[in-house]
């Protein structure tokens, strides 16, 4: 079994906090992880858990193992119930932890019965830094999931388009994105479409025949079911005209690639939009691993209208880094000092320049690697 950095991460929050919650898409492997760490595990979507749970709580609160809640989301009815027993006992600490998968239910939940009483930490699909080098293009083509892409077994992209399909018919509906399943899908190749570009949410209203204000509420559920990113403008105080609407990003790239009609690694890279791709790709697998450490502070992107742009910009422990990313095993010069520029601009402590080439090279602040290297200088 691989052994996810979240693991670790929910191990360590358990020791300074009551509760911890895991959060992130379905079938990320949230459930497995949760059962490896919990004495007791209740699915609570389904009826008969949540009874077994209400007739054996009195026990478990007297028994104080570890008690793993999958899918809180689906029974809010249990929140009141985990406060009044973190506080008849706050400094008993590691008896909780919870998974959800849509954000605004759940942190709804959690900012009314649980402020300060429980930890958050984020889980991705599978990140590089927990495969062997080796699968890199597996995981970029097929995504990280671990049941459909890297590590499925020749099932991509049918399981990428059996889960969007069954997603988009039972679970959207229920987590407020009340539209057919054809619509949903629609949507969301609209989105991989997109895959990069400025957000305009009116543009895509008109190619589908709905409102822009239809389209950032269904847009808003995909980014609280961790499906979307909306990565945001940085803009720091220049005298410059900026770019202030966010892009676009499907978080997983096997999403896109099978919304897209992308079967294999040789089709993949003779598609126009492979740059755009690669840049998701990299820039996913940096935000997962800083916050599977808990050091992403925030993130975005810069652009202003004369052509100066970088496609990320990182604070993390007090340092900006400035992140460009490059689909090619040579780095032409004049990239490097088109990032310096920007790097001035942004008020960047570093910069990365992400290549294909696995050769690093550091001068100072100024680091020219591949992504593995990219994450070691960013993540330590």
């Amino acid at each position: 079994m691989l052994h996810r950095h979240a693991t670790s991460h929910v191990q360590t929050l358990l020791q300074t906090n009551p509760a911890v919650a895991v959060l992130g898409p379905r079938q990320v492997g949230k459930t497995t992880l949760v059962k490896t760490l919990a004495s007791h595990y209740f699915d609570l979507e389904l009826p008969s858990e949540r009874l077994r749970l209400d007739l054996q709580w009195p026990q478990l609160i007297a028994e104080g193992a570890l008690v793993a809640l999958d899918e809180a989301q689906a029974w809010p009815e249990v929140f009141p119930r985990l406060r009044s027993a973190i506080d008849t006992d706050r400094r008993r600490m590691g008896r909780f932890v919870l998974t959800g998968s849509v954000s605004p239910a759940l942190m709804q939940d959690i900012s009314e019965s649980l402020a300060g009483r429980l930890a958050l930490c984020p889980m991705t699909p599978l990140l590089a830094t927990e495969l062997p080098a080796t699968a890199l293009d597996d995981l970029w083509l097929t995504g990280g999931f671990p049941d459909g892409g890297v590590l499925g077994g020749g099932r991509f992209p049918k399981w990428q388009r059996d889960y969007l399909n069954l997603l988009c018919a039972r679970d959207l509906p229920d987590w407020g994105l009340p539209a057919k399943p054809s619509e949903s899908l629609r949507l969301l190749r609209m989105l991989a479409a997109l895959h990069g570009q400025a957000w305009n949410a009116s543009e895509v209203g008109k190619s589908l025949g709905l409102s822009y204000h239809t389209v950032n509420r269904w847009t808003d559920v995909l980014v609280g079911a961790f499906l979307v990113r909306m990565l945001p403008p940085m803009l720091p105080n220049l005298g410059k005209r900026l770019t202030r609407t966010p892009k676009v990003w499907l978080r997983d790239s096997g999403l896109v690639h099978a919304l897209l009609g992308v079967h294999t690694f040789d089709d993949l890279l003779a598609q126009p939009w492979v740059g755009a791709s690669y840049e998701g790709f990299v820039i996913e697998q940096i935000l997962g691993s800083l916050q599977g450490v808990d050091r992403l502070d925030d993130a975005g992107y810069f652009r202003t209208s004369d052509g100066h742009e970088c496609d990320l910009v990182v604070h993390t422990r007090g340092q900006v880094w400035a992140v460009e990313v490059k689909l090619s095993t040579s780095v032409n010069p004049h990239d490097l000092r088109r990032l310096r520029k920007v790097g001035q601009m942004v008020g960047a402590t570093g910069l990365i320049l992400v290549s294909r080439d696995p050769q690093k090279v550091r001068v100072g602040q100024e680091v020219v690697t591949d992504l593995a290297g990219a994450i070691e200088v960013l993540v330590g």
